[in-house]
C-alpha cells in the first residue's frame, strides 16, 4: 500500500520521519497505515515542483490537457470496485456509496476534458475604428486544494480535475482521515499521463501542512471544502497574500413535506438525506419541516422505517448505516443530542452509541430522531455533522420557507409538493445554492453548479461550466490595426 507523498512524480517519505496512524471507524483495530506527518519543509517542495511545472503545463494546448484527464477517468473506471472497496475501509460510508463516490470522479473527469475545447473567451466590437477587443481565460498558477474525508475521489474531482485542464498546478493536501483514497486517485492520474509536479500531494494535518500551504508565498490560489469555522480561518490568513480562494463549507440542510406530497416519496427522500453517508454530508437533509396536517403520521411512518435501519460494516451488503469518521466526531454528535434534550426536543428514536455484535469496535451512533423541535433551538441551527434529524412544524408555505432560511447556511434545499404553484414559489423564496422539487437534499450532479449562500462559501460554483470561473483568470487584449494613435474614453467632437 502507497503510504507516501507526492513530489514531483516521485512517491517519498517526509525527510521528518514523523507519522500518522489511519484506522478503520467500522474495526479501530484495523490500521489502514502510517502516512507521513508533513510539515512546512514539505509544503515548500511541493509548491516549489509545481511551480516549476507550472509553465510547460499552461503552455500544453488544453485539448491536449484534457485529453490527459480524460484517461485518467478511464482508469477511475477500471478500478472503480477496487478503490471503492478501499474507500469504504478508510471512512466508512457503504459500497454503494463509494462506487457512487468515483462515479461522480469519472463523470467529472469526462465533462472536465471535454472542456478543454471549450475553454471561450470573449469578443466585442470596439468603440473605435481598426480596432479589435478580445478577451481570453488563462490559468492562476499553482492551487493549494484542501478537502475533507467524506467524499475521498468526488470532492478532490471537483476541483483538482478542473484546475489541471485550465492549466494550473496543484498541490493537494487531503484530509488525515482519507489519505489513501488520495494516492488511488492520484496514481491514476498519474498513469494517464500526467506531466511531473502538476500534482503534488502532502499528507499532514490541517493545522501544520495545510496552514503552511494556505501561508506559502508560491500558492497563487486555494481551494477548500470543510467547516465555516475552518474557512474563515483560511480566508483570513489567505488575505495576507491576496490569493484567489474558493471555499465550500457547512450546510444545515432542510426537506419541507407539504400536505399534498407523495408521502411515500418524501419519506424515502428524507431517510436517504440524513442517515446516507451517515449524516455526514455538507448536504445532508439535518431538519425536517412537516406540514401540521400530516405532522403526526408522517413521525409515525418516520421512526418505523428507520427502526429498520441496519448499521454496521460498509462493505457488508446488508448495511445501510456505517460509522461516524472518529471518536471525536461520535463526541461531537453526542454533545449536539444532550444539548437537543436540554433545550427541550423530544429524543423518539436512537440518542445514543451503538455498541454491539458487529459494531462494537468501531465508532457507530444510532440514527437518531427529534421531534417538537423549535426554530431557535441550536440542534436545528448548527451543523452537527452525524446521523441526528431535527423534525419541524409548519402551519403553511411561507412559514415552513422562513424556517428554513432562518439559519447561517444556505447550501441545499428540498420541497415535496404536488403543487407546481407551490413549488416555484418555494424555489424563489429559498435562500439556497442548489433547491430540489420531489428529491432529498443529496443528488448533485457533476455538470451542473454546486455551491451555497451565505455563510456556506465564499460565492463561487463548483461543478460544470462554472468551476473554471475559479480556475482561470481572464486577459484583455486590444489589437489597433488603423496605424495612427486612437485615444479611448478621451471625448472628442464629431
Amino acid at each position: 500500500m502507497n503510504t507516501k507523498n507526492l513530489i514531483n512524480n516521485r512517491w517519498v517519505d517526509s525527510p521528518s520521519a514523523r507519522t500518522f496512524e489511519n484506522r478503520n471507524p467500522a474495526d479501530t483495530d484495523d490500521v489502514i497505515g502510517a502516512f507521513p506527518k508533513s510539515d512546512e519543509n514539505d509544503v515548500d517542495a511541493a509548491v516549489l515542483a509545481a511551480r516549476a511545472a507550472f509553465n510547460a503545463w499552461r503552455l500544453t494546448p488544453a485539448p491536449a490537457r484534457g485529453e490527459i484527464i480524460r484517461r485518467a477517468g478511464d482508469l477511475l473506471a477500471v478500478r472503480k470496485d477496487d478503490i471503492a472497496h478501499a474507500m469504504t475501509r478508510e471512512m466508512g460510508k457503504t459500497l454503494t456509496e463509494t462506487r457512487g463516490d468515483v462515479q461522480e470522479g469519472i463523470d467529472t473527469a469526462y465533462y472536465a476534458a471535454s472542456e478543454g475545447r471549450r475553454l471561450f473567451g470573449f469578443n466585442a466590437p470596439s468603440e473605435l475604428p481598426d480596432k479589435m477587443n478580445l478577451s481570453f481565460r488563462e490559468p492562476v498558477g499553482v492551487w493549494g486544494v484542501i478537502t475533507a474525508w467524506n467524499f475521498p475521489i468526488a470532492v478532490p474531482s471537483w476541483k483538482i480535475l478542473p484546475a489541471l485542464v485550465a492549466g494550473n498546478t496543484v498541490v493537494f493536501k487531503p484530509s488525515e482521515e482519507s489519505p489513501h483514497s488520495a494516492n488511488l486517485f492520484a496514481e491514476c492520474l498519474l498513469e494517464a499521463g500526467l506531466p511531473a509536479g502538476a500534482l503534488n500531494i502532502i499528507h499532514g494535518k490541517g493545522e501544520e501542512c495545510g496552514a503552511a500551504l494556505v501561508a506559502h508565498p508560491g500558492v497563487n490560489g486555494i481551494a477548500f471544502t470543510g467547516s465555516t469555522e475552518v474557512g474563515k480561518h483560511i480566508s483570513a490568513m489567505a488575505s495576507q497574500t491576496l490569493k484567489r480562494v474558493s471555499l465550500e463549507l457547512g450546510g444545515k440542510n432542510a426537506q419541507i413535506v407539504m400536505d399534498d406530497a407523495d408521502r411515500q416519496l418524501a419519506l424515502e427522500g428524507v431517510l436517504w438525506g440524513a442517515f446516507g453517508t451517515t449524516g455526514q454530508r455538507c448536504t445532508a437533509t439535518s431538519r425536517l419541516i412537516l406540514h401540521e396536517k400530516i405532522y403526526d403520521e408522517f413521525i409515525n411512518k418516520l421512526i418505523t422505517r428507520a427502526t429498520t435501519l441496519k448499521l454496521g460494516d460498509g462493505t457488508k451488503p446488508a448495511t445501510d448505516v456505517g460509522p461516524v469518521i472518529t471518536e471525536k466526531q461520535l463526541e461531537r454528535i453526542e454533545r449536539y443530542v444532550r444539548l437537543g434534550k436540554e433545550e427541550g426536543a423530544v429524543c423518539v428514536l436512537g440518542g445514543d452509541r451503538e455498541t454491539n455484535g458487529a459494531c462494537a469496535r468501531g465508532w457507530f451512533y444510532k440514527p437518531t430522531i427529534f421531534i417538537d423541535v423549535l426554530p431557535t433551538m441550536r440542534i436545528a441551527r448548527e451543523e452537527i455533522f452525524g446521523p441526528v434529524l431535527s423534525v419541524l412544524r409548519a402551519s403553511s408555505l411561507e412559514e415552513a420557507v422562513a424556517m428554513l432560511n432562518g439559519t447561517m447556511y444556505g447550501l441545499s434545499a428540498s420541497i415535496y409538493t404536488r403543487d407546481i404553484n407551490m413549488a416555484m414559489k418555494a424555489v424563489r423564496e429559498i435562500e439556497s445554492g442548489i433547491v430540489y422539487v420531489n428529491g432529498p437534499t443529496i443528488g448533485a450532479e457533476a455538470h451542473m453548479p454546486f455551491g451555497g449562500v451565505k455563510q456556506t462559501g465564499n460565492g463561487h460554483r463548483e461543478g460544470g461550466w462554472t468551476v473554471f470561473d475559479i480556475f482561470t483568470e481572464w486577459k484583455t487584449v486590444y489589437i489597433d490595426y488603423s496605424g495612427k494613435l486612437q485615444k479611448a474614453q478621451i471625448d472628442t467632437e464629431k
